[in-house]
């Protein structure tokens, strides 16, 4: 698990930032329903991102980071990954998720984020210009691995995706995939995450290096797995350096 029930994104809010938000349901091509959650932007940029939660689901956290993205003109769509298995419904503490991802599929959860971009493709007065996928841990793989869905993102951003190994339901590595990769990718790490060693990061930036797919993987000196948390004050100034670098992703890919 990425973070505790009670983590939220270290993330100030912005007065007056966010348009509106509501809860809705969305349809995967094989006819799965699931939850989402969308925030659309008061001043909306043309970017628009769809939010890829963790293991646990759409959990409190992902609602509260969609919000703090449309705050910064990023509309933004939360999903959850258990429509299948659970049901409609965000994720709330108690939730006993491991069941439901040993039952998760790649297959699957690639159905889902298409039918999260196809949403958030309809955002903005026109249609979002640009579009990108953020996810953490468990979705921060997926996160990488959605540039290879043929979804015409502008950026992939991972927080904590293992780039390497088996990934659960058959989630390929996202190193192995790399030639196929269709945009820009941002990698944050944290330096002292065991789970994701510096040679980990460094097999995914030559994979990127060779596929020549535009690329910043950054690895937060001394961080450890999940260090993008409010309850990690320790790790603040590393956190806001990575939001600033999402910021900035965003905007020179928009």
């Amino acid at each position: 698990m990425c973070f505790d029930h009670d983590s939220r994104p270290p993330i100030q809010p912005i007065a007056g930032g966010a348009l509106d938000s509501q809860e809705v349901t969305l349809t995967a091509a094989d006819d799965n329903r699931f939850t989402a959650f969308e925030a659309r932007a008061a001043k909306p940029s043309g970017a628009a991102i769809v939010v890829l939660p963790d293991v646990r689901g759409l959990h409190p956290y992902y609602v509260e980071l969609a919000m703090r993205f449309a705050e910064s003109g990023i509309d933004a769509v939360a999903i959850d990954w258990f429509g299948r298995s659970a049901g409609r419904g965000r994720r709330e503490e108690g939730f006993d998720y491991m069941p439901h991802v040993s039952a998760a599929t790649w297959a699957g959860m690639s159905a889902d984020i298409t039918a999260g971009a196809a949403r958030a493709r309809t955002f903005g007065p026109d249609g979002a210009k640009s579009l990108f996928t953020i996810g953490f841990c468990f979705g921060g793989r997926a996160a990488f691995l959605s540039a290879t869905l043929g979804l015409g993102l502008a950026g992939a951003i991972g927080f904590y995706g293992s780039p390497v190994g088996p990934g659960r339901g058959g989630m390929p590595a996202p190193a192995d995939v790399a030639d196929v990769m269709e945009a820009a990718i941002l990698g944050n790490f944290g330096g002292a995450d065991t789970s994701i060693p510096p040679e980990a990061i460094a097999a995914f930036d030559v994979a990127l290096e060779r596929a020549r797919v535009e690329h910043k993987l950054i690895p937060y000196p001394n961080a450890p797995h999940s260090f993008f948390d409010r309850k990690a004050a320790e790790y603040a100034r590393e956190s806001e350096s990575a939001w600033a670098e999402v910021l900035g992703f965003i905007r020179a890919h928009t």
